[in-house]
């Protein structure tokens, strides 16, 4: 019998992997890793969208505490997991459509446990890949990073549609508006229906209402991630309001849910994916699409996170706790947003600084420079996506004043330069 010699076969072996290449790291967890290397006492991580507390601590909720304590064990037993996820997916759905609301009722909403917001957002595009095959989905300009990649692994092609107007540092709503008439009739749309994600700027009221109107005209399908609901105005079901607008326009939606931020349970990965259908005969068969979709991606989900999340969604006494305490951490953002805009303008900044306070929720879209943005982590050790997205819960008390002077330091001199090359 003939052998390879030991260097011959690994060589070969190796050939069945040499095209691959280092992966682009994500922008977000990219940020992380630099802080974690940075040894400065004075490090700021401002990339994660997790809510921290006023020392820069993560935060377990005293409703989640609770809800711990009360189902200690459970998760081992094997038939805990279907019911509770029923009972998960029937809490989540009020949230989103209204508690009282005729959908629900009616039981016209098909949804199924998923793995937190990312993990509704790939079921919903697998879905709509099998179904829809030659459809595509419109993204905000910009998005969340990974949209992009979730839809494209999907091999759902993707178009944008105008959002963020960077002169105004607001909505580009004319821009929106005509994207979405030009669009081809019945297109996937991806919309933030609240605190969006990374710019913090929200349609008005008013606004939603005309978007709402567009999509019909154009016979649009609206999908929904709601990543921070609450986290936009404190008020779960004003964060709600331009779900509830659509509702009102009798248009059928989807929705993806996340539970990381809101109930701080980024680690156990509790989401829930919803398709609202035209009658209760149709839910049962989406449904059972979407499990079957969900059963070749990953069987199912983790038991002990959805555990707590529908104890607290469906115990009165832990569900009004949690929504104060969703109050107070949108509280401490906001107040924040002020401090931060306040101390820049006390440095005397020839920039505007009011958009810090006019956008909502998790983020502000500060209008740095990449440039900009390398120089805060090399001369300050303050670190943000390079497309100058701040992470809101990153800042305290303790160092707003020391980010503001650092802020002022860099856009000053940029200001100064430009000055001169006037001249």
């Amino acid at each position: 019998m003939r052998r390879c010699s030991s260097s011959t076969s690994a060589r070969k072996l190796g050939l069945w992997w040499d095209r691959v290449g280092p992966a682009t790291k994500d922008p977000i967890t990219g940020v992380t890793e630099s802080f974690l290397a940075d040894s400065s006492p004075n490090k700021i991580n401002l990339g994660v969208g997790a809510y921290r507390d006023d020392e820069g601590r993560p935060v377990v909720l005293r409703c989640v505490r609770e809800a711990e304590a009360s189902i200690a064990g459970s998760e081992f037993l094997e038939s805990v997991s279907a019911a509770v996820s029923s009972k998960f997916v029937g809490e989540s759905v009020k949230l989103v459509y209204g508690s009282d609301s005729d959908i629900v009722k009616e039981g016209r909403v098909a949804g199924v446990q998923a793995l937190s917001g990312t993990g509704a957002c790939r079921l919903f595009a697998e879905f709509q890949r099998h179904f829809h095959p030659d459809s595509r989905i419109y993204l905000p300009d910009p998005t969340w990073s990974n949209h992009h990649n979730i839809w494209k692994d999907a091999q759902v092609a993707e178009r944008t549609f105008h959002y963020y107007d960077p002169v105004s540092k607001g909505l580009n709503f004319s821009a929106l508006i005509d994207d979405v008439k030009n669009a081809p009739d019945g297109s996937f749309f991806l919309l933030h229906p609240c605190a969006h994600n990374p710019t913090g700027v929200d349609p008005t009221e008013e606004q939603w209402r005309e978007i709402s109107y567009q999509f019909k005209v154009k016979n649009h399908f609206p999908f929904f991630d709601m990543a921070y609901q609450g986290f936009a105005s404190g008020d779960l079901d004003k964060d709600a309001r331009a779900i509830r607008i659509f509702l009102k326009d009798d248009h059928l939606v989807g929705c993806a849910q996340s539970f990381a931020k809101n109930m701080g349970l980024y680690g156990h990965r509790v989401g829930c994916l919803s398709i609202l259908c035209a009658d209760s005969n149709q839910v049962g068969s989406i449904r059972s699409q979407l499990q079957r979709i969900a059963r070749a991606m990953y069987s199912s989900p983790p038991v002990h996170g959805v555990l707590l999340v529908s104890t607290i969604l469906s115990d009165p006494y832990l569900k009004s706790l949690w929504i104060e305490e969703v109050k107070n951490m949108a509280n401490r953002i906001r107040g924040m947003r002020t401090t931060l805009q306040d101390s820049l303008e006390r440095l005397d900044s020839p920039l505007n600084w009011e958009h810090i306070t006019n956008q909502v929720g998790m983020f502000c879209f500060s209008g740095l420079t990449p440039d900009q943005v390398d120089r805060l982590a090399r001369e300050f050790h303050i670190y943000m996506t390079r497309d100058g997205r701040i992470s809101m819960a990153g800042v305290t008390t303790g160092n707003v004043s020391y980010l503001a002077n650092a802020i002022h330091e860099t856009t000053r001199s940029d200001q100064e330069a430009k000055i001169v090359c006037n001249v």
